[in-house]
């Protein structure tokens, strides 16, 4: 991205598993640990297909796929956030270039947001451990909305409570289902793709595709 296109837009978007904080293999280990318990033995390799989805979507799909007796759904998705919870707190850490790149959008005057398919309770854990929560002015998590990702209401709205347009926006992503969010919103799709799964030829569909969040910063050298 150069400067003449950063001039273009008003607000970023940011996604948060995967792109502020490594916590999909923390997923991974809460939904390996919770599973198992309910009598599910489901493994991390499992779950690459269900990335991006919002976490009752994860849970009553592989509950169609393998019914279990103990403990309801709704049950176990408060087992998964609380497990999450705490390894958040045990292991989060940014990711390479978030720091130095809400600093930048920040001081060049785009407004900040993240729109998650996370719940609240974890965007909240995620940016107390990170120490970055003054740098958004709004979050907003798709357990509010009737769809998750891939359907963009998270996106749009994020954008309404912003006061801009769709159009003004930069969307930061890692997940397909993200990334196809992104795109439907009509926003311009930056993806940073998820280390810890198979490679998708779908991120394609992303309008510039980076390493990291530091490459990208390192695209923009030019701006400052």
């Amino acid at each position: 991205m150069t400067s003449s296109q950063l001039a273009n837009y008003k607000a970023v978007i940011y996604d948060m598993d995967g792109v502020l904080i490594d916590s999909e293999p923390l997923w991974k280990i809460a939904m390996e640990e919770v599973f198992r318990e309910v009598g599910c033995n489901l493994t991390r390799k499992d779950f690459e297909k269900t990335v991006g989805l919002r976490l009752d979507e994860v849970i009553h799909y592989w509950y169609g796929q393998s019914p279990w007796k103990k403990h309801s759904p709704e049950v176990v998705l408060q087992m998964i956030i609380q497990r999450m919870r705490v390894l958040i707190r045990e292991n989060g850490e940014p990711l390479p270039g978030v720091i130095e790149s809400l600093n930048f959008f920040k001081d060049h005057g785009l407004k900040i947001a993240l729109a998650t398919s996370s719940y609240q309770v974890l965007i909240d854990t995620v940016l107390e451990v990170l120490n970055i929560r003054h740098f958004f002015e709004k979050t907003h998590s798709a357990e509010y909305e009737n769809y998750g990702k891939p359907h963009p209401d998270v996106y749009i709205n994020t954008a309404k409570m912003l006061g801009v347009t769709p159009l003004d926006c930069l969307v930061i992503e890692d997940s397909i289902n993200g990334v196809i969010a992104g795109k439907a919103a009509r926003m311009h799709v930056i993806c940073i793709p998820e280390k810890t799964h198979s490679p998708n030829p779908k991120l394609s569909l992303a309008d510039e595709t980076y390493e990291s969040l530091a490459d990208l910063m390192k695209s923009m050298a030019s701006v400052v």
